[in-house]
């Protein structure tokens, strides 16, 4: 489990909601992608859940794709929905719930597909958050989503760590946790991959910004509350100095992708039971 100051976090998405836009390319390019792998899939959802919708982008790609679906929008930061209104047409508009994705306000049994891009990371508990979507999801449902792994933004996380040793980036599951949440809430079929992806700047002021603006900074509880002093700030900048290649400053993403089904039957614990005479000692 994380601790993610949820407060924090919707506060900040929701200044974010203006500008959003502007930076979210590493976020558009992995919700094109998920929208892409759902081609493999035999579904033909009635009801979508797009858990994490931002200003919509995804929600529309899922409107034009699944044209006879009722695509509803659902993010904790209210700004971000009225960019998703906004988009859609005034013929097929989404309908936007304003929630949490720990706490769904949505009848058992009454989605298909649960998509969900770059959002799972503002989960505190993943494995609760897996049981919400099982319980909303109808038997034969899929859940589709993309993450972000450890080796997210590692480069800043070092030049911090060798800076001040504060926490100053959020911390991320690895995929391993992933799909194990997956498997304990009781979904079937979990496929976990990973892809890599990095985005270059010429100075790590503009990664910070970027961040800033995507609303995507630390919001851990045990973040540094100071203010960060001119002296670490440099400190920080001259550690990243470090990973420049080919006159440019990366910043690595891990994206996990993920998808799993709910299986037409419940699933029900196995036992083995073995007679005691068939133990051998070793």
């Amino acid at each position: 489990m994380v601790d993610i100051d949820k407060q924090q976090a919707c506060s900040a998405f929701s200044r974010a909601a203006e500008r959003y836009d502007e930076v979210a390319v590493l976020q558009r390019e992995t919700g094109q992608r998920l929208v892409e792998r759902l081609d493999l899939m035999l579904i033909e959802p009635k009801v979508i859940l797009d858990i994490g919708s931002g200003t919509g982008v995804a929600t529309a790609e899922l409107a034009k794709r699944y044209k006879k679906a009722q695509i509803v929008a659902l993010d904790f930061a209210f700004p971000m929905l009225l960019k998703t209104r906004k988009r859609g047409s005034w013929l097929r508009r989404p309908r936007c719930v304003c929630a949490d994705l720990e706490h769904l306000p949505f009848a058992d049994g009454s989605v298909d597909l649960i998509y969900s891009n770059a959002a799972l990371q503002w989960s505190n508990d993943l494995e609760h958050t897996f049981g919400e979507f099982m319980r909303v999801l109808r038997p034969g449902g899929l859940v589709a989503f993309t993450t972000f792994g450890p080796d997210t933004l590692k480069e800043l996380r070092m030049a911090w760590s060798e800076a001040d040793g504060g926490s100053h980036v959020s911390q991320f599951l690895d995929m391993h946790d992933v799909g194990d949440a997956l498997v304990s809430s009781r979904f079937a079929e979990p496929v976990i991959d990973v892809d890599r992806m990095v985005l270059t700047y010429d100075r790590v002021d503009g990664l910070m910004q970027d961040l800033k603006v995507l609303g995507a900074h630390n919001v851990n509880r045990d973040r540094s509350r100071g203010l960060t002093g001119k002296s670490r700030m440099l400190a920080m900048r001259e550690s990243y100095e470090q990973f420049r290649s080919e006159g440019k400053l990366p910043a690595s993403y891990e994206v996990i992708y993920g998808h799993a089904w709910v299986p037409d039957q419940p699933q029900e614990d196995s036992v083995t039971m073995v007679p005691i005479s068939n133990i051998k000692r070793m």
